[in-house]
């Protein structure tokens, strides 16, 4: 079951509507010009969109106004981390902002659901850096940066899209603001401050199409390219045919069937057991990478086919070194269902449950659920006033 955090900037775009550009530092001049507040509507718009997927994610927050009220009354439960220390005044401040956040990845959020502008973004970014993708809400003025979905409803229809097994893609975006002193002034400059992931639209690029469908033999070919760039390093391959590819064109003799292990520039083991798995990762001085693909039609990542990884070895590769490879056919022929994991360690399965990436082509990444059990039962969340 997929983990989503919200996290609301209440005053975003609250200047716009009385001609100050923006919010930055005038959300109590704006409040007093009788602006309204726009973050929680759009952001109530985004939640109703989502209404198909109640039950199938969990929720977590922050109080009041930075998320708790735009839950309340579309989400069944979710859980408050706390509450903003500076929400008695007209706004919450780029610290309130960053406690929430850090906050909300602490918890184990997949993907933080953010409603703000530009501002808010900037201010997230030192936070969240690479941990999570982000997905906004658009409710600023400006709205440089790349992470906005283009409504409310595009936001929660993408978010629906991941959950129920489409298509997205694991992209970076822009993070981009500008000085809205200047602005006020009439002069229009934006800075670039970095870089978030992002869920975007994930369907099939053109340099694989034929016909309006995949050419799986391109794809592959892509994946090996992508992957032979990736494999200066130590690497344990995995079984199937995708992975075989891989270890072809790195020069090896592939198990079709079996786990083959790679140093960075030849190959050391073939067809290993989870005791030589084991006994090799632990001469490394770095962390070995960890590829692999699933079953086709039945989705199992990990625990059919693979049972040469001990939960020992996967607790120590999965997910930050893992690399799960695939093409986009084959995985619509899981029919929306997520990946599987049975290591036989029933809590550290139930851990690894959440958002993967897989590469899918050269530079080419999407998002997709890892799960431990194909009903995904409604885990408990704790609801506060």
């Amino acid at each position: 079951m997929l983990h989503l955090g919200l996290l609301i900037n209440p005053f975003a775009g609250l200047g716009g509507s009385v001609a100050l550009k923006g919010s930055d530092g005038v959300a109590d001049q704006a409040m007093a010009l009788g602006a309204q507040a726009r973050a929680l509507p759009r952001s109530r718009r985004a939640l109703k969109a989502l209404a198909s997927i109640e039950g199938k994610v969990r929720w977590s927050t922050w109080g009041g106004a930075m998320g708790a009220h735009a839950l309340a009354g579309i989400v069944q439960r979710f859980r408050i981390l706390g509450n903003a220390k500076g929400l008695s005044s007209a706004a919450t401040t780029a610290q309130d902002t960053q406690t929430a956040a850090a906050a909300l990845l602490d918890a184990g959020v997949d993907l933080l659901l953010v409603a703000g502008g530009d501002g808010t973004i900037r201010d997230l970014l030192p936070v969240v850096g690479e941990r999570v993708p982000v997905l906004g809400i658009p409710c600023g003025v400006k709205m440089h940066s790349g992470v906005f979905a283009t409504t409310p409803e595009q936001a929660g229809a993408l978010l629906v899209r991941l959950v129920e097994g489409g298509l997205v893609r694991a992209a970076r975006a822009e993070v981009r603001d500008q000085d809205e002193t200047q602005l006020r002034e009439g002069a229009v400059a934006t800075r670039f401050y970095g870089e978030l992931l992002v869920p975007a639209l994930g369907g099939f690029l053109q340099q694989t199409k034929e016909g309006g469908k995949e050419n799986e033999a391109l794809a592959v070919a892509e994946i090996v390219a992508e992957l032979q760039d990736q494999l200066t390093i130590p690497a344990i391959l995995g079984p199937g045919s995708t992975c075989a590819a891989v270890k072809e064109a790195l020069g090896m003799t592939p198990t079709l069937l079996g786990f083959d292990v790679w140093d960075g520039q030849q190959q050391v083991l073939e067809d290993a057991t989870a005791g030589q798995l084991e006994d090799w990762a632990a001469t490394l001085e770095l962390v070995p990478r960890l590829v692999l693909s699933f079953t086709r039609g039945q989705g199992f990542l990990v625990g059919r086919g693979n049972q040469q990884l001990s939960p020992k070895l996967v607790q120590q590769l999965v997910p930050q070194h893992l690399t799960v490879v695939a093409t986009r056919s084959k995985l619509l022929t899981l029919a929306g269902r997520p990946l599987l994991i049975d290591t036989n360690d029933a809590a550290l399965d139930q851990a690894l449950n959440g958002l993967i990436q897989i590469t899918v082509g050269y530079d080419d990444y999407l998002w997709y659920q890892l799960s431990d059990s194909l009903d995904q039962p409604q885990q408990q969340a704790q609801q506060d006033a």
